[in-house]
């Protein structure tokens, strides 16, 4: 007999018993934003987290926590903590864990918004930034053991797909006494576990693919009661709360997750295998590819590969904008992991934020178009890549 569910099953029902709600089948939206007590002793006993229960919207919420105990179950973290969006999750995070005068290790491809807290939000605060070239794994290791309060890691990368050694340079952190955060958003719980792999603390933008419809902002973070609490803490005093119906969207989503990546991971390896051979493309990036410099790594801590490819075209940008307006099944918007595809340029979409010297200082080309692969039929868009291609 099997005696843990599978992440599909999980999916479904993870964080959701039959016992609750009043019988109702689906998570209902609380709007409420305060929760009354019949007297000053029960109600100050939920205020201080003695008994189980809720005080005021920005603190908690009953549709919130659902959301939170799924995501949770699935990274098979301790405890987790949402906020209004990823970027909202990554900098409460790191604006929790850091104080002046200490140092955050880094990757120097992370996402836009995350790269922009590294350049110019943490060192106004006095905070150490250190960003080391994605896959110089030794020179990580050099600043690592130099001393660091946390190391930041994202993997797969946005826009590009490189992929670290998650459990390598986790335990580098652990030897030097530092946190371990891991942005997880490409991958999901589902294609990838960086808390099973060292990291303490695992990130994830949940407008991408937990929420998978773009229709609702959230971001999530999971790890150990301890530092969850202390992130939690410091976002009820920021005020970076998740509101009920983007929780209940999420949640609504997340029910599909795993039909959703399975359809998403598998396209995804198949249209990086046609645009390998296409004489247009002059590089693909996508782990699942053998020709994929970290291939190795990304078989050995990741399921599968993932919903999100990217790609170079000869000619540059200015290719890039004659192709993307001819696709026919792709919305150009500045967004992943959705039911349907989405394409765009880093310039447009993950680092808009960012000068073209700051992309370059990223090792991310003007050329590249980042492509996030939906859940419509594989061949119908291998066939509108291929139309749009010869640009007939």
């Amino acid at each position: 007999m099997r005696q843990k569910p599978g992440s599909g099953t999980q999916s479904v029902w993870g964080g959701e018993g039959k016992d609750s709600w009043w019988g109702a089948t689906q998570v209902p939206v609380v709007h409420s934003v305060s929760f009354g007590y019949p007297d000053v002793p029960t109600w100050r006993d939920a205020a201080l987290g003695k008994k189980p229960g809720h005080i005021y919207g920005r603190n908690t919420n009953p549709t919130v926590a659902a959301f939170e105990e799924k995501v949770r179950i699935l990274e098979g973290a301790d405890a987790a903590t949402s906020f209004a969006s990823g970027m909202a999750a990554i900098s409460n995070t790191l604006f929790t864990l850091l104080s002046p005068g200490e140092r955050v290790v880094s990757i120097k491809d992370t996402y836009g918004g995350t790269n922009k807290l590294f350049l110019e939000f943490l060192p106004r605060l006095n905070i150490g930034v250190t960003l080391c070239d994605t896959n110089d794994e030794k020179r990580i290791e050099a600043e690592i053991a130099a001393g660091c309060r946390v190391l930041y890691l994202e993997s797969p990368t946005n826009p590009t797909l490189k992929v670290v050694d998650i459990k390598r340079l986790a335990t580098a952190a652990h030897k030097a006494g530092a946190v371990v955060v891991a942005d997880n958003t490409f991958a999901t719980p589902l294609n990838q576990n960086p808390l099973a792999l060292g990291a303490d603390l695992v990130v994830h933008s949940a407008t991408k693919f937990l929420g998978g419809h773009a229709d609702a902002l959230g971001g999530v973070v999971c790890g150990p009661r301890n530092l969850i609490k202390q992130i939690y803490h410091y976002s009820e005093i920021t005020g970076a709360a998740l509101d009920a119906m983007s929780a209940y969207l999420l949640l609504r989503g997340m029910k599909t997750l795993h039909v959703r990546i399975r359809q998403q991971n598998e396209s995804a390896l198949k249209i990086a295998r046609f645009l390998e051979k296409q004489p247009q493309v002059s590089r693909v990036f996508y782990p699942g590819l053998p020709s994929h410099p970290q291939h190795r790594i990304a078989r050995k801590q990741m399921r599968e590969f993932g919903g999100v490819l990217s790609f170079m075209l000869k000619g540059g940008f200015a290719a890039v904008c004659k192709f993307l307006p001819r696709l026919r099944y792709a919305h150009l918007a500045a967004n992943l992991g959705a039911v349907e595809t989405i394409a765009g340029p880093p310039a447009t979409t993950s680092h808009v934020e960012c000068t073209p010297e700051e992309r370059a200082a990223m090792g991310i080309p003007e050329g590249l178009i980042r492509y996030s692969v939906g859940i419509e039929e594989t061949d119908d868009l291998i066939d509108d890549l291929r139309q749009a291609l010869r640009g007939k």
